[in-house]
């Protein structure tokens, strides 16, 4: 719900509430939400602090400023990595408020978030001898130690998506309209659509904030997470991003319906086989695409850089005619 309201202030129904449908029926969240993890509530508490940070760019409202922070101010107790996607919705929420004239509302939110994180990390420090719970860790909590460790776990940030084992896209194959929403907020920027329509400008700013989460969250699954794969179900470390993509999927739907709906029904074939199997861990199968699925991730990455290449040349036609 949270992720369709965000949503409807990038593209009018019906393409939100399908998209946040489509998302929510996903094999990820459905897994996700037979499992006792936080990544899910912390998703609810992701889109409900940028739903708060929009509100308040538009009225800053005492209530949205602080009920943002608020939110915010959970998510350490839930992961301290975490903190990383909630930064640049703190950030905008700080900003808008006090571009809003409430510069001291703004800096209440700030000293919510610190107070919370500072009891945060003096209970830790008291309980485990450090910032986090992660401090009694035999050896790096993420598993990597030196830099050359981290910039070896880049080629990760496309693992993610289209490996064939625990890439995100093979099981919830609608989440590649994001890529597509992302293209279209880089498109719309670029040729200043927002100068010409005034809603156009908040479409943008609901649009660019929902992506920052989203490349946020894939950054800290990439570089901390010690594996991919694990007794969990594939795309685990993104859930948390779910619904504020709801956002992107639903512009990349609104702009591709035939290609949507195509990958929607995978989407759903697959959330079907997981329901009526009840294969909640890794499941060892060839569901959503049959013999196809022999083709990741080489295939599946080229026919997205071909498809959004496609658009790029049909965005190009469509402004010549």
């Amino acid at each position: 719900m949270l992720g369709a309201a965000l949503a409807r202030r990038v593209v009018p129904d019906p393409w939100a509430t399908w998209a946040a449908l489509l998302v929510g029926l996903s094999p990820p969240a459905l897994a996700s939400s037979t499992a006792v993890l936080p990544a899910l509530s912390a998703g609810a508490l992701l889109a409900g602090a940028a739903l708060c940070a929009l509100a308040v760019r538009e009225r800053p409202l005492m209530r949205s400023a602080f009920g943002g922070a608020a939110l915010l101010a959970v998510l350490p107790w839930l992961d301290p990595w975490l903190l990383v996607p909630a930064a640049p919705v703190a950030a905008l929420l700080a900003r808008w408020t006090a571009r809003r004239g409430r510069g001291l509302v703004a800096l209440g939110t700030v000293e919510l978030q610190l107070a919370s994180l500072v009891f945060y990390v003096s209970l830790n420090d008291r309980l485990y001898g450090g910032f986090t719970p992660l401090a009694v860790s035999d050896g790096p909590a993420t598993g990597a130690s030196t830099v050359g460790d981290y910039v070896g776990r880049i080629p990760r940030l496309a693992e993610l998506f289209v490996d064939r084992e625990v890439g995100l896209l093979r099981w919830a194959p609608v989440l590649a309209l994001a890529f597509l929403g992302g293209w279209l907020l880089w498109r719309s920027r670029r040729e200043r659509l927002a100068r010409l329509l005034a809603e156009q400008r908040d479409a943008e700013h609901a649009a660019f904030l929902a992506l920052a989460v989203c490349a946020a969250q894939a950054a800290v699954a990439a570089f901390t997470a010690p594996t991919l794969d694990g007794p969990w179900f594939p795309g685990t470390q993104l859930v948390p991003a779910l619904p504020c993509a709801v956002a992107l999927v639903a512009w990349g739907l609104r702009r591709a319906p035939r290609v949507g709906w195509a990958l929607a029904a995978f989407t759903l074939g697959a959330s079907a086989w997981l329901a009526l199997t009840a294969v909640w861990a890794p499941p060892e199968s060839d569901a959503p695409w049959g013999p196809l699925v022999a083709a990741f991730p080489a295939a599946a990455a080229a026919a997205l850089v071909l498809w959004l290449g496609a658009e790029w040349w049909r965005h190009g036609r469509e402004l010549r005619l």
